[in-house]
């Protein structure tokens, strides 16, 4: 059974309907209703148009958190051939929120660092929902080190609520680990590459996506904390969630205006988790078409045009 947010109700109910005559169509009366569906079907998709059409930032946040929605699992899978994840930071041990390991992209060898939240009970709760502790930023680490030793160019797959906060972690060095893989996103000199595919949360995001480019998905967010987080910290209400999203311009469309990032990929009608190759594809051509834009410029180049990539944000003309 397919997941509907909130504002598809009319979706879901048109998609009800078609499947109550699908049974009856199928049932043992062999009646004919293949008009009728395909007329209910047209219905479906202009609601789902309409409904896409003026998304709010929160409903926005929304689509992001899609149950559905592809995650970097798939993305590796559909994108990244002979894929060798590596496990543990050597120093503490295995963090399977963040994956980390080499393969190939179109016959490329790479480095890819991604945040796996989980699809169900069982993996979400291996890979701790995405969110990372700080042997997974010491992971990452290891790995971009490696990809610099023998100049493979790193791809960095975001999709996190952020760092995990638990008081394990605060302990175990979170920001100073955050920090560090930060520092080591901004020294590469590898061409390296990020896609926000759903939740871009906070420094648990920027850890790995402090990239010479990065890009959004359609319906990804991106932001320095969850609109919960800041309407509990803003008005002392959790409630005042899409107050927050809205404030915080935390939509593809938003950042790319702020010039926080350098492209939106477009997602099919109604979210990627409708047609989830379709959008892995397209993702795969924005990387393939992106590392070989960098791969003319020199070590000392991609240094540089990253680092001043990043402190021009927020900058106004004068």
């Amino acid at each position: 059974m397919r997941t509907f947010l909130d504002f598809e109700k009319p979706v879901a109910d048109l998609m009800g309907q078609i499947q109550e005559l699908r049974r009856l169509q199928n049932g043992e009366d062999g009646v004919s209703v293949s008009d009728e569906i395909a007329t209910l079907e047209e219905k479906a998709r202009e609601a789902l148009k309409v409904a896409y059409s003026r998304l709010t930032p929160w409903q926005k946040t929304q689509v992001a958190r899609h149950p559905d929605r592809p995650h970097a699992v798939h993305y590796i899978a559909g994108l990244i051939d002979e894929f060798t994840p590596l496990a543990g930071d050597r120093k503490f041990s295995e963090d399977q929120a963040l994956i980390a390991g080499f393969g190939r992209f179109k016959g490329q060898p790479v480095a890819v660092l991604a945040q796996e939240k989980g699809a169900d009970t069982q993996t979400r709760l291996q890979h701790n929902f995405g969110m990372a502790r700080p042997e997974g930023y010491r992971k990452a680490v290891r790995i971009m080190e490696l990809a610099q030793r023998f100049k493979l160019p790193v791809i960095s797959l975001v999709d996190t609520a952020g760092a995990y906060p638990g008081v394990n972690a605060e302990e175990r060095g979170q920001a100073e680990a955050i920090a560090r893989s930060t520092e080591a996103c901004l020294n590469l000199r590898v061409p390296n590459v990020a896609i926000v595919l759903g939740e871009g949360g906070s420094g648990g995001a920027i850890a790995i996506a402090t990239a010479n480019r990065v890009f959004m998905l359609e319906h990804a967010v991106y932001s320095v904390i969850s609109p919960e987080g800041a309407a509990s910290i803003l008005w002392r209400d959790s409630t005042r969630a899409q107050d927050a999203a809205t404030a915080m311009k935390i939509t593809a469309a938003d950042l790319q205006g702020l010039k926080v990032i350098d492209g939106i990929i477009p997602e099919p009608l109604g979210g990627a988790h409708r047609a989830p190759d379709e959008v892995i594809a397209r993702t795969g051509d924005v990387i393939e078409r992106t590392l070989s834009e960098l791969s003319v410029l020199s070590p000392e180049d991609l240094v540089r045009s990253r680092r001043q990539k990043f402190l021009d944000i927020g900058r106004t003309l004068s």
